[in-house]
């Protein structure tokens, strides 16, 4: 053996007060993190395995990142490089000084238009490049499904292809040179041979691989895979120009396509320069829809003679999945005729749209001729081709939406066939996975016959059993076909022991010698490609033998999430013998498979906590993490109650975005819930916290003495003393009370015709703090003809939702009060009432919170049967109900700002809609994250930062230009946070959608 393993600490130990880490902390300006925590969150990837790291270190600059990578050497420390987390191999994770260079290493460095190059760090996200690239009309086309969270750095390591790749090459093909730190710590740029800088330590490297190359060269043309898409191993064959299909550089080699794929073994990546694409100014999308999976691939070798671009698949467990995802639905359903087996989304790219659409025309004219007339769906437009990109794009992410401990599993995804034989090797493949009870779930790049194909295991019982077999099956009919074993992902955990298969003794000898070469020590990435473990050892899998979770008395109902499926028939029934101490809950947790799409950055809702820290105990990935190993029992046996949760959720504002943008649906707001209400059954509640819970109980009370709390309010003094014993935040404004809407609601009773009724659940806050939204809404609903209820009780304090209560982890007490409100609401709901409330996150809560109390069909009645007041007059109106005489503002400006919930539930489009039945609205949208405020998380002095922060991403930026543009544009937004938020911040009023039409038909009467 060449290369010997480095164990400095038994795995699982950390360093501790260790001489590495004082010296760490003492010199470095970045983030240095060796806490069981966060080590946790860094002992997995999106693969199946866990491995805890010595320590983690974010380097803030290149210069903390040399100062990292010498005192590691120093320590004859391992070091993995990381970037996103993304890989599905276990790149990313290992028995080593873990550095993370995706929070501060994500510049760009250099720029050349002309020559098309850019130069960037290694932790710059695939997405962020491409849009500063966007207005240069230039991108870095290896467009991967991740790239809303996936590193350049993190990209060559893997050489990672994307679903372009028939038209752009790989990773390989677009690096142009790479900047990197040896093991010996010196420094050398990887490029072009003949054109690099010379030095004693790259020259003995470059001789001793030309050696290598010359010696092995008849045996790398006979193994090496004849296919576009090979990833395994080491690009040894760059030193072969005669060969068209070696990786080099218009004949020359080059030095840095050694390192690419070479997953951080032989050198530490520093900076890279990329080889740039015009932007396409034309696409056009063809989806052809096929009646069998085995016809899709037969019939892909026939479309990729048109010269398309991309030609991807989507199966139909894929198309059910994504079916099932309220974000997915519609788009997928655009794109589908009749109920496909599969689906081909093959795309034609270039200068201009009229030969894009001719090529379009083509795909029609094949699939007729080809027996299939009426197949293809035309997408021209932009939008809807983007939208299903994105479904595409979540293709892993919607496979691991499956419930249950059954997942599709990642290890023989990547092999890739020659085209020809691509329907024969999936078809023998599906007939392996039958054998051994399961299916497969397919989909991605059949353009270069690389399928992500994932057999349904199940890792706890007998999975790692079947995974061996599976693979040695498939291994058989890659070497049936010539392909290629490893053809995207690399090579990692699961897939380094086959590159000896792949490639024989002498190539693998070779590669050893190349590791050797580089790093003698063993200490970058160890045992990986060189020396790699079983792909079945199972210590080193997420749910090694003996993981359980703790026994835990769980407070809501997470029975929905506590099922076992049938990988065969997709069949979920009532769990097994056995105890399932957290009621469904930690399989929930697990559904989050860690490819950390919760890290995108564009305008989604998700997650706005991590968009201001860029931690990753602040992601929901990191979160989800963190609360498994809270419920396994590796943070100690405190569980859902321990600190460590308490801090990873402490940023967490219950959003509810990854309850929508999660496409495995991992509801954190909902599991915070939980953790709040372990936390508060152990340690208590402080008074504030009791302040916010119980303000629907003292809220009568408050409103009787507003205008004296609104006097102390002004008084600086007063003000202050009252905020800082409360841990209140001295900047915030405090909330005003006001007298009760429901004290006098009955006066403005109206009669409407036809029998028209609704019932207006008027909130603890629009009832006493904005008591003039409510009265704005009885008005538009009497002046629509409708009899307006009241959610009062004679006798009884206001009906509440139970909110407050639940932010402080009372959930006994909020299922009082949705007891209350079942009792007061479902008579009118039986007889066809509708509830219709104001403030999102009361009403639907609703339709979501008390569905897990356990009122079984109650609940569900009265969910079906609550709207929010936007969503019931949109209702009405498609129903021919609804009619309202809307006259012109004086200003015909409005700028929304959609509430969290509503985006979750997708109940914003409803607001924009009712706002343009007013005639010439000029309509336009926030694309914005949480305001920030969510509820009290704005008023705690130690979250007032971090509140104003996420307000300044979007939010209030776009207020001020709206306002600086047109002083008398109208900011709506139905939030009673948010507009807070906007009133503290852009010092401008914000109101809600009712006060608005209000007003158009005052003006209209």
């Amino acid at each position: 053996m060449l290369v010997k393993p480095i164990h400095l600490v038994p795995p699982g130990r950390s360093l501790g007060a260790s001489p590495m880490l004082r010296q760490l902390q003492k010199e470095l300006q970045g983030d240095v993190l060796f806490s069981a925590a966060d080590r946790g969150r860094y002992s997995t990837d999106a693969s199946i395995y866990q491995i805890m790291p010595l320590g983690v270190v974010v380097p803030r600059s290149q210069d903390d990142l040399l100062l990292a990578l010498d005192i590691a050497r120093q320590f004859h420390a391992p070091v993995l490089a990381r970037g996103a987390g993304t890989s599905q191999c276990g790149q990313t994770i290992g028995e080593a000084l873990v550095i993370d260079n995706s929070k501060w290493l994500n510049n760009v460095l250099e720029f050349d238009p002309k020559a098309m190059t850019v130069t960037v760090e290694p932790g710059i996200v695939l997405d962020h490049l491409n849009a500063w690239l966007k207005p240069h009309g230039l991108w870095f086309p290896v467009d991967v499904s991740t790239a809303a969270q996936c590193t350049i750095g993190g990209m060559a390591g893997n050489n990672s292809c994307g679903s372009r790749s028939i038209e752009y090459g790989n990773m390989v093909h677009n690096v142009l040179s790479i900047d990197a730190v040896l093991a010996d710590g010196s420094q050398a740029q990887f490029g072009a041979v003949g054109k690099m800088k010379s030095s004693p330590r790259l020259d003995a490297i470059l001789a001793g691989l030309q050696q290598i190359a010359l010696r092995e060269k008849d045996e790398i043309r006979e193994q090496m895979p004849r296919v576009l898409r090979r990833v395994a191993g080491y690009n040894i064959d760059i030193f072969d120009c005669q060969n068209p299909k070696a990786y080099t550089d218009d004949g020359i080699a080059n030095l840095s396509h050694i390192l690419v794929g070479s997953e951080g073994t032989l050198a530490y990546s520093r900076q890279l320069t990329l080889k740039l694409a015009p932007l396409p100014q034309h696409k056009v999308l063809g989806v052809v829809n096929f009646n069998s999976f085995y016809q899709a691939m037969d019939m892909t070798q026939h479309i990729v003679k048109l010269g398309p671009t991309a030609v991807e698949l989507v199966d139909r467990t894929m198309i059910d999945l994504a079916i099932s995802n309220p974000a997915f639905k519609p788009v997928i359903e655009k794109a589908l005729t009749g109920e496909p087996q599969a689906v081909l989304l093959v795309e034609f790219a270039g200068q201009t749209q009229a030969e894009q659409l001719q090529k379009l025309a083509q795909l029609v004219e094949l699939m007729a001729d080809l027996g299939l007339p009426g197949s293809v769906v035309e997408m021209p437009g932009a939008n809807e081709q983007k939208a299903l990109w994105e479904v595409r794009k979540a293709g892993l992410n919607i496979m691991m939406s499956m419930k249950g401990d059954g997942k599709p599993v990642s290890f023989i995804e990547d092999c890739a066939v020659p085209l020809e034989h691509l329907a024969e090797y999936t078809s023998q493949l599906t007939e392996v996975f039958h054998q051994y009870g399961t299916e497969g779930t397919w989909y991605a790049h059949a353009s270069v016959g690389t399928l992500h194909v994932r057999p349904i295991l199940d890792m706890r019982r007998g999975g790692a059993k079947d995974m061996r077999e599976i693979a040695e099956a498939a291994s058989a009919l890659v070497r049936k076909y010539k392909g290629a074993y490893s053809g995207e992902h690399g090579d990692g955990l699961c897939r380094g022991e086959w590159v000896a298969w792949q490639y024989g003794p002498k190539i693998n000898h070779a590669f050893q010698q190349i590791k050797q070469l580089f790093d003698p020590e063993n200490r970058f990435s160890p045992d990986r490609i060189v020396n790699p473990p079983k792909m079945d050892d199972t210590g080193n899998f997420r749910f090694a033998p003996g993981y359980q979770e703790l026994a835990h008395e769980t407070q809501l109902d997470w029975s929905p999430w506590n099922v076992l499926r049938d990988p065969l028939s997709g069949v979920e029934t009532a769990p097994g013998s056995g105890p399932d101490h957290t009621g469904g809950l930690a399989k929930l947790v697990e559904m989050c498979n860690n490819n950390g799409h919760c890290r995108k950055f564009d305008a989604g809702t998700m997650c706005p906590s991590y968009r201001i820290t860029k931690d990753e105990k602040h992601v929901t990935r990191g979160r989800a993490n963190t609360l498994r190993l809270a419920i396994s029992g590796q943070l100690g046996q405190e569980g859902l109650a321990s600190p460590e949760v308490r801090e990873t959720l402490d940023l967490c504002v219950s959003c509810k975005g990854c309850k929508r943008d999660c496409p495995t649906g991992v509801d954190m707001a909902k599991i915070k819930i939980e953790t709040k209400a372990a936390w508060t059954q152990k340690h208590g509640l402080r008074l504030r916290d009791k302040l916010v819970a119980y303000m629907p109980s003292y809220a009568p009370y408050a409103s009787r003495f507003g205008g004296l709390i609104a006097l102390a309010e002004k008084i600086p003094v007063v003000s202050a003393w009252v905020k800082q014993g409360l841990g209140l935040a001295a900047q915030r404004s405090a909330p005003r009370f006001k007298t009760s809407f429901l004290s006098n609601a009955q006066a403005g009773l109206a009669t409407g015709s036809n029998g028209k009724e609704v019932l207006l659940f008027v909130d603890t806050f629009n009832n006493y703090m904005e008591p003039e939204n409510a009265r704005a809404a009885q008005q538009v609903l009497e002046a629509a003809g409708y009899r307006v209820h009241f959610s009062a009780v004679p006798g009884q304090r206001p009906l509440c939702c139970g909110r407050t209560y639940l932010s402080a982890g009372l959930v006994d007490q909020a299922k009082a009060e949705a007891r209350r409100a079942l009792d007061a609401l479902l008579p009118f709901v039986n007889r066809g009432v509708a509830v219709v409330g104001l403030e999102p996150s009361c009403l639907l809560t609703l339709r979501d919170e008390f569905l897990n109390y356990g009122y079984g069909q109650e609940a569900e009645k009265l969910s079906r049967s609550a709207f929010l007041f936007e969503e019931f007059l949109v209702r009405e109106k498609q129903a021919g109900r609804l009619q309202l005489n809307l006259q012109a503002l004086d200003s015909s400006k409005v700028l929304v700002h959609g509430h969290c919930h509503q985006k979750a539930f997708d109940a914003f489009t409803p607001v924009q809609t009712v706002l343009k039945w007013i005639p010439q609205m000029e309509l336009s949208v926030v694309e914005s994250s949480c305001c920030g405020m969510a509820g009290s998380f704005g008023y705690e002095e130690e979250h007032y930062d971090a509140s104003v922060a996420m307000a300044e991403l979007s939010l209030l930026p776009a207020v001020r230009k709206a306002m600086a543009d047109d002083r008398d544009t109208i900011v709506v937004a139905d939030g009673t946070s948010c507009r807070h938020q906007i009133h503290d911040g852009a010092q401008q009023e914000a109101i809600h959608v009712a006060r608005v039409l209000a007003r158009s038909l005052k003006l209209a009467a």
